[in-house]
C-alpha cells in the first residue's frame, strides 16, 4: 500500500461523518444508526438517498451542495478513493452529506424500514460474468427493497448495454414499474439543469460519443425478486464492446440526484 493511501486511511478515521464499522459491527446483525440516522448523525427529517458504488464522493458532495434539503450517503468500499470527497465535505463543513465505507453486499444491515428514499446506481460495474455480483441484480434489490420507502426509485445510470439489458429484463420478470426509460439521456433531455453535473469518467463517455442510458422504476412487488436468465448474446456484445475500447472492465464514475422528468 502506497504512503498516500496510508495518511488518507488515518485522516479518515478523524471524519466524524465517515463511518467505517469493523466486520464484527454489521455482519448478521444491525448497526448501530440503522434506522436512527435522521435522529442520531443527520438531526433532521429531511429524506436520505443513497449512492451506492460513490467512488471517489465528488458526486455526493456535488448533490448534496445542490440539494441543502435532502440528506446524502454515498458508500463504496475503497477509502482511499472516498477520502477526496469526504475532505472536500468536512473543509465545507457540509452537514447534509455522509460515507459509509463498507460491502454494499450488506447493505440491509445499515438501513430500517422506510429510512431511505431514493437509490442511485451510477455507472456501476456491469459484471459481465457475474450476474449476481450485479448491483441491479435480484440478491441487491430484495435488499433494497427492506428499506426503500413505497413510492421511492431506484436509479440507474450507465453506458453498458449489458447492465442497462438485463436490468430491463429483470423489471419485466418482476413486473415492476418503470418511471422513465431512455438509452440516450443527454440527446433527450439536454436541457435538464442536473445533467450539467457530470462525473469525471462519464464525461470521458460522452467525449467518446458513448450513449448514456437511464432507468429509473419502483420496486412495488411484495414478492421475492427474482433474476432474468441471462442474455448471452448482450453478455459476448459487452465483452466486444469493451475490447473495441480498450477497457476490460467498466470505469467508474458516479453521481445521484432526484431527477423530475
Amino acid at each position: 500500500m502506497g504512503k498516500n493511501k496510508l495518511i488518507r486511511f488515518e485522516e479518515m478515521k478523524t471524519f466524524p461523518h465517515v463511518f467505517q464499522p469493523s466486520f464484527e459491527e454489521y455482519f448478521n446483525t444491525d448497526y448501530k444508526l440503522k434506522g436512527k440516522w435522521q435522529e442520531f448523525f443527520f438531526k433532521n427529517q429531511n429524506p436520505i438517498i443513497l449512492e451506492l458504488g460513490c467512488g471517489k464522493g465528488e458526486y455526493t458532495v456535488k448533490l448534496a451542495q445542490q440539494f441543502l434539503n435532502i440528506n446524502f450517503i454515498g458508500v463504496d468500499i475503497k477509502g482511499a478513493r472516498m477520502w477526496k470527497g469526504a475532505k472536500i465535505a468536512l473543509t465545507e463543513k457540509m452537514k447534509n452529506v455522509a460515507f459509509l465505507r463498507t460491502k454494499i453486499e450488506s447493505i440491509a444491515s445499515f438501513f430500517a424500514e422506510n429510512e431511505v428514499s431514493e437509490i442511485w446506481l451510477t455507472f456501476p460495474d456491469p459484471q459481465i460474468k457475474k450476474l449476481t455480483k450485479r448491483l441491479s441484480s435480484a440478491f441487491f434489490l430484495n435488499q433494497y427493497q427492506s428499506f426503500l420507502q413505497a413510492e421511492g426509485c431506484v436509479h440507474l445510470k450507465t453506458d453498458s448495454e449489458l447492465m442497462f439489458g438485463f436490468t430491463k429484463k429483470l423489471i419485466r420478470k418482476n413486473k415492476l414499474d418503470i418511471v422513465l426509460q431512455t438509452e440516450n439521456l443527454y440527446a433527450e433531455y439536454e436541457n435538464h439543469p442536473i445533467l450539467s453535473i457530470k462525473t469525471y469518467y462519464e464525461a470521458q463517455y460522452l467525449a467518446r460519443g458513448l450513449k448514456i442510458k437511464y432507468l429509473k422504476f419502483r420496486l412495488n412487488t411484495n414478492n421475492k425478486i427474482e433474476n432474468p436468465e441471462e442474455d448471452k448474446n448482450l453478455q459476448q456484445k459487452e465483452i466486444e464492446s469493451r475490447k473495441k475500447t480498450g477497457s476490460s472492465q467498466i470505469l467508474r464514475g458516479n453521481d445521484t440526484v432526484i431527477m423530475d422528468f
